[in-house]
């Protein structure tokens, strides 16, 4: 019997490559994607009329992100947590920078970008979601005994999340505040704090977002143009209505890939954040089940890698690996909610698949984090060294 265990732990593959399957195929579809979306516009605005500008950038954000992924695969993630106050006070400096005129960019109203040249625009909001995790994830470790009590385990961080947030919204990034909020809440309630108080925060704080919402005309006109977008379909419904456009041409197989009629300058954002309606356009309802289906795989595992650290010992490492799944989660489903109506439209891009270079990045390193943890949690299982 003993032989046995030894024999399987022996045969055990180094790497989860189910998770690792999910996540390229996740990449190199939405590369496909990102060009079939990106060529009439690209076409049309560049000033060489070349319809792969965008392929071509996004394939650049691609290989960054695989090549910052593997460096940081190699980083054993011990030292991810003696970083993470540093890297969360970086990410904090970076969102006060981008607020400063002069290096922050103003796009579409919001100043959320720091324009670094030939080589695109930096949003440091994605990074914040990285340092975020890890952050959260230390932060609840070290408070492990007191995550019981308001005062000294949950108010500390709401302090700092407060100051986050308030950075966020001054951009405006009210779908970066989500997120991230999401992310450090989902974190402390993994990390032991006491359940009713939980309840009784996140009541607190989705009535604060109902008084943000209505208390703010621009952002209450994005709901009520959620809730029914063909009352105004030329302005707050615009996209939306597209959207639902782009879906119903799709039906259940699609139109063919490249052969959508709403990316023609119909649905805005559709290489960002309505790729998934371009999708449903060209590749219909089973290529949404798909897109949904390797995100629900890549969750899981994520969660299911953070449970085997759990009960090896490695807390930091097992709420790291599930704040990243959570991450994951939260801003694919909103993107998805946004792209089907479900939710009130908000500037977040679908996690490994749209076009962006911050947000390739950030995903992958990410990822990379969650595939460095399983790998340790493989050596440990082993009998080996990290």
């Amino acid at each position: 019997m003993f032989h046995n265990a030894a024999l399987r732990r022996t045969a055990m593959a180094p790497y989860d490559w189910a998770l690792l399957w999910s996540v390229f195929a996740l990449l190199g579809l939405g590369l496909v994607m990102v060009y079939s979306a990106s060529a009439a516009i690209a076409e049309a605005k560049s000033a060489s009329h070349q319809p792969t500008i965008y392929l071509f950038r996004h394939a650049m954000y691609l290989v960054a992100g695989l090549a910052a992924a593997y460096g940081a695969f190699q980083l054993p993630s011990n030292l991810w947590q003696k970083a993470a106050p540093w890297l969360f006070v970086i990410g904090v400096l970076l969102l006060v920078a981008v607020l400063i005129p002069g290096i922050g960019k103003v796009v579409y109203g919001s100043r959320r970008w720091i324009p670094l040249g030939p080589l695109g625009n930096f949003q440091p909001s994605e990074f914040v979601k990285l340092f975020t995790v890890i952050y959260a994830a230390d932060y609840t470790v070290r408070k492990a005994a007191m995550m019981h009590e308001l005062r000294q385990g949950f108010l500390p961080m709401f302090g700092v999340m407060v100051m986050v947030g308030g950075l966020l919204l001054l951009e405006p990034d009210f779908g970066a505040f989500v997120v991230i909020v999401a992310i450090a809440l989902g974190i402390i309630f993994l990390g032991g704090f006491n359940a009713r108080l939980f309840l009784g925060l996140s009541t607190m704080l989705a009535i604060s977002f109902v008084l943000m919402i209505v208390t703010s005309d621009y952002r209450r006109e994005r709901v009520l143009g959620y809730l029914d977008p063909w009352k105004d379909p030329y302005g707050a419904g615009y996209q939306l209505s597209h959207a639902l456009i782009a879906f119903g041409r799709g039906e259940w197989t699609g139109v063919g890939l490249g052969d959508s009629v709403e990316k023609l300058f119909y649905l805005p954002e559709a290489y960002t954040d309505f790729l998934l309606a371009v999708i449903g356009e060209e590749l219909g309802f089973f290529g949404v089940i798909a897109v949904i289906g390797l995100f629900a795989w890549l969750i899981w595992r994520a969660f299911s890698i953070g449970w085997q650290a759990a009960l090896m010992g490695r807390n930091f490492q097992a709420l790291v690996a599930q704040g990243v799944g959570m991450w994951m989660a939260v801003q694919g489903f909103i993107n998805m909610g946004v792209n089907l109506g479900l939710l009130p439209t908000k500037g977040l891009t679908l996690p490994l698949m749209s076009y962006g270079g911050s947000g390739i990045v950030a995903n992958c390193l990410a990822i990379a984090l969650v595939v460095r943890i399983d790998f340790e949690n493989r050596c440990l299982m082993k009998g080996k060294r990290q």
